[in-house]
C-alpha cells in the first residue's frame, strides 16, 4: 500500500516541475517570437511567464534551503494571483469586448492581494513538500478570501466564456476565429479545473495543494495558449524578408 501511495501524483515531482517550466518558458518565448506585438500577444506571454514563475518557485520551496522557502513562496503566490485577472482580460480581448470597469477592479484586487503575499510577515504560516506537490500554510481567513477570489474569478470568467461564445457563433464566419478562441480558453480553464476537481475527489488530501496540483495541470493550459488560441487571435510575423526593391 505504501508503494502505491508514494506514485500518487508523481507528476508534480521536482523534476517535472523542471521540465514543466522548461516547457512554459519555450512557449513564452516562441510567441514572443512568433507573433507582432499586440495587446493580446503581451497579455499571453506574460501568463505564460507567470506559470512558469510558480514552477520555479515550487521547485526552489521543494529542493532549496529551508530559509529560502518563504521568499520563495512570496514569489510564486504574487505570480499565481495575477492568472485570474490576466485570463479575464485575455478573454476580453478575444472575444472583441471593451476592457470594462469590472477588469481593472479586478486588477485592483490582484494589487491588494500581492501586497499582502509580498510584505505581511504572517501570510504563510509554513510549507510542506510532499515530493509530489507543495502545501501553502496560510491562516483559515486567508484561505477563505483567496479562494473567492481565485475561483470566483475563474467561474466568472467560465460563464462569460460560454456567453460570448454563443454570442460570436450567432455572428457567423465573420467571427469564426474569435469564436475558436473563445472556446479554446474555456478549454484551457477546464482542462486544469476537472483533473484537479477529480484529484480532490478521488485524493482528498489533495485539497491542501491545490496551487501546486492546478499548475502542474495549467501546462495543457500553456500549450492551449501558445498553439491554438494565438494563430487565431495574432498576427502573426512575416518570416521571410521582403526583397528590396531598386
Amino acid at each position: 500500500m505504501n508503494a502505491r501511495k508514494s506514485t500518487v501524483l508523481n507528476c508534480f515531482s521536482p523534476p517535472v516541475m523542471v521540465a514543466t517550466l522548461t516547457i512554459e518558458t519555450v512557449l513564452a518565448i516562441y510567441t514572443f517570437w512568433r507573433y507582432k506585438m499586440s495587446e493580446i500577444t503581451r497579455l499571453v506571454v506574460a501568463m505564460l511567464l507567470l506559470l512558469a514563475t510558480f514552477q520555479l518557485a515550487e521547485y526552489h520551496v521543494c529542493t532549496g534551503p529551508g530559509p529560502s522557502a518563504v521568499p520563495w513562496s512570496r514569489l510564486g503566490f504574487v505570480a499565481i494571483t495575477a492568472l485570474p485577472p490576466l485570463g479575464l482580460h485575455i478573454l476580453h480581448r478575444l472575444a472583441g469586448k471593451p476592457s470594462r470597469r469590472f477588469v481593472y477592479s479586478v486588477y485592483g484586487v490582484m494589487a491588494g492581494f500581492m501586497a499582502f503575499f509580498l510584505i505581511a510577515p504572517t501570510a504563510f504560516t509554513g510549507h510542506v513538500c510532499t515530493g509530489n506537490y507543495v502545501i501553502f500554510q496560510f491562516s483559515p481567513k486567508v484561505t477563505g478570501l483567496y479562494s473567492i477570489y481565485y475561483f470566483g474569478l475563474l467561474l466568472i470568467s467560465l460563464a462569460l466564456g460560454f456567453r460570448w461564445a454563443s454570442e460570436l457563433k450567432a455572428r457567423g464566419a465573420q467571427a469564426v476565429n474569435k469564436m475558436q478562441a473563445v472556446r479554446g480558453l474555456i478549454i484551457s480553464y477546464l482542462v486544469f479545473l476537472v483533473p484537479t476537481g477529480l484529484a480532490n475527489v478521488f485524493r482528498p488530501q489533495t485539497s491542501h495543494g491545490i496551487p501546486s496540483v492546478m499548475c502542474g495541470f495549467a501546462v495543457t493550459t500553456a500549450l492551449i495558449l501558445a498553439l491554438y488560441i494565438m494563430p487565431r487571435a495574432a498576427e502573426a510575423k512575416s518570416l521571410t524578408k521582403q526583397p528590396k526593391h531598386l
